[in-house]
């Protein structure tokens, strides 16, 4: 299939590429370099690289007509600074409906799109079900709920995933690679008191080979393990991983801008799409862990192959 991810520089974008393009499809990543990594979609056979913002419509259609996907992965967001509005509207709203645009008009068989959790704000029960209604309270959630929305209008069939947090090939922010610098260098750390659901690489990759079929469902979806695990256990994993002993380590409450507890429902994901978190929380964190260990605490380091079949 021809396959074309916005964003595709980043983590999730670029763990996507090296499981596809093995298998022959071909893929178009759009990406501005804003928080992606060049360095991870190096020149190789049936990879086009496109560098430009998504709010760009114009861009956007000719990057579109040149490459005419079948598939649209929309991960491109806007982050990096929780104060500029301006830039979380303008690649997150604008970009999103210029993808969606452009997707209409070339008659895609699907667009996936990539939703962040925080698109629930502080939810009113747990495990946080797709029914919860939205209501985000920072410029990312704001904007990522409005993308969102017209990537659900659009004339395509829509399939818009909310993610845990995924380990993987690449993660270098949150708790668990802060810990593992931490720790191995023998400085001190601190835990909010806060939980958080952790998904593996390894399953979501593993549904995304079923929400790219043309007959998967479509709508909104979570996509986790349905489980929440304290930034304290993950603390203590990590030590148990290094072969430390326990130590005291201070547990602060968390930020007036954080949510205590994220935990997804992915029960419906489970029913409709017959697909199921296979690695319990003890092995993602194990297999990230030994990730770092061969690559460090890296967010550029490619495993890209050229593709084995047409």
């Amino acid at each position: 299939m021809r396959i074309l991810i916005t964003g595709g520089a980043g983590c999730l974008g670029s763990n996507l590429i090296e499981h596809w393009l093995p298998k022959g499809h071909q893929i178009a990543v759009l990406d501005n370099f804003a928080t992606g990594k060049r360095e991870v979609v190096p020149t190789v056979e049936g990879l086009q690289v496109h560098e430009g913002h998504i709010a760009d419509a114009a861009w956007v259609d000719k990057t579109f007509d040149a490459f005419a996907p079948e598939i649209v992965i929309h991960a491109a967001a806007a982050y990096k600074d929780p104060e500029d509005w301006r830039e979380d509207a303008n690649t997150n709203v604008n970009g999103s409906i210029a993808v969606a645009r452009a997707s209409e008009r070339h008659q895609v068989k699907r667009l996936v799109n990539f939703q962040t959790a925080l698109c629930y704000g502080r939810p009113t029960s747990l495990p946080i079900s797709t029914q919860e209604r939205c209501a985000p309270f920072t410029s990312y959630g704001i904007s990522k709920t409005a993308g969102e929305q017209f990537m659900l209008m659009s004339k395509v069939p829509s399939l818009s995933l909310r993610i845990a947090n995924v380990t993987g090939p690449r993660l270098a922010i949150g708790p668990i690679p802060t810990f593992y610098k931490r720790l191995k260098a023998g400085q001190k750390c601190f835990c909010s008191d806060t939980a958080r659901d952790f998904l593996d690489m390894q399953d979501f990759l593993r549904f995304m080979d079923l929400a790219i079929q043309q007959d998967a469902p479509v709508g909104v979806y979570n996509v986790s393990s349905g489980e929440a695990h304290t930034i304290l256990e993950i603390f203590r994993a990590v030590e148990r991983y290094l072969g430390l002993d326990p130590t005291e380590v201070p547990v602060v409450a968390p930020l007036a801008d954080d949510v205590p507890v994220v935990c997804l429902d992915a029960s419906k994901t489970e029913a409709d799409f017959g697909w199921k978190c296979q690695l319990d929380f003890e092995q993602t964190i194990q297999r990230q862990l030994q990730w770092y260990d061969q690559h460090g605490v890296n967010d550029v380091f490619s495993h890209l192959k050229p593709p084995t079949a047409a």
